[in-house]
């Protein structure tokens, strides 16, 4: 009895989700906030609802500017194998959902965004921190050995060369090109028509709905409730969100030193990033 009183507490106080408890059709609903960094717990959790059978629908929801290429496109990737498992995928925009967050937006079949929400932002970003005129002045040297002529691209130490820069230009419109071609494809637009929207600039909800890279405008709620009639559920659906683990003090702490470290380690960016 102590037990089972101990779990209503947790299940209560948001400690835990269950989404293999209780009976009848359920809607998923997956947030993705902040800076994408890494897109590990959020796959893993979109892949076990994939696999619940009682899970019919999944809103995807959406605060973030964007973050690492790579991350987003796994989030983006697996939506769209919950879409080809037959399981309707809605996407809602909270008050950002910039950059690498539109692009896992386009993994859903219907995109909700609020009037003010701020998406767009449809590009690639990638940064180099250099200190060269830090270090002359107090008389800082580097000596680097290395096996090929860009293997130190990118350092600290000095400022980029021309084709060092060149290399660069073509990874960056690489990543710019699958990005542009996943709009176009998600979205049913032409590609120069999204190359005109793709130079960084930064839309309303209102606005992204008016070009065609949205589908209505609305709120959480409605989302759930498209979703829900996506699924062909009849009356109020019933949410369940991915089971969280009850953190002790020392994975706080852990989790604080992993977010400064990968703050430390942004010198070098690549990302589909608002900022």
């Amino acid at each position: 009895i102590a037990v089972g009183i101990a779990a209503l507490i947790l299940l209560a106080s948001g400690f835990v989700s269950t989404p293999s408890l209780g009976f009848g059709k359920k809607i998923a609903l997956v947030e993705v906030k902040g800076m994408i960094a890494d897109a590990t717990d959020i796959v893993e959790d979109l892949t076990d609802f994939r696999k619940n059978r009682k899970v019919k629908a999944i809103v995807i929801r959406l605060d973030t500017p964007g973050g690492v290429v790579a991350a987003a496109q796994e989030i983006y990737g697996e939506l769209k194998k919950a879409r080809e498992a037959g399981i309707p995928v809605v996407a809602s925009m909270g008050g950002v959902a910039a950059s690498g967050g539109y692009y896992i937006a386009c993994g859903a079949d219907s995109i909700f965004a609020n009037p003010g929400t701020l998406t767009g932002s449809i590009g690639v970003i990638m940064g180099f921190l250099t200190a060269e005129e830090l270090f002359r002045k107090v008389g800082v040297e580097f000596e680097i050995v290395k096996t090929g002529e860009y293997k130190d691209l990118g350092t600290i130490s000095r400022r980029m060369t021309d084709r060092e820069r060149s290399l660069i230009q073509g990874v960056i419109d690489d990543a710019y090109d699958q990005f542009v071609n996943v709009i176009a494809t998600e979205r049913d637009l032409d590609v120069d028509f999204v190359k005109k929207l793709a130079d960084g600039r930064v839309l309303t909800g209102r606005q992204a709905l008016e070009v065609g890279l949205v589908d209505r405008l609305g709120d959480l709620n409605d989302a759930i409730h498209a979703a829900a009639q996506l699924a062909g559920i009849e009356g109020e659906p019933t949410i369940v969100r991915p089971a969280r683990d009850i953190f002790s003090v020392w994975d706080v702490i852990e989790k604080l030193l992993k977010t400064s470290s990968n703050a430390l380690s942004r010198s070098v960016r690549f990302e589909y990033s608002m900022w």
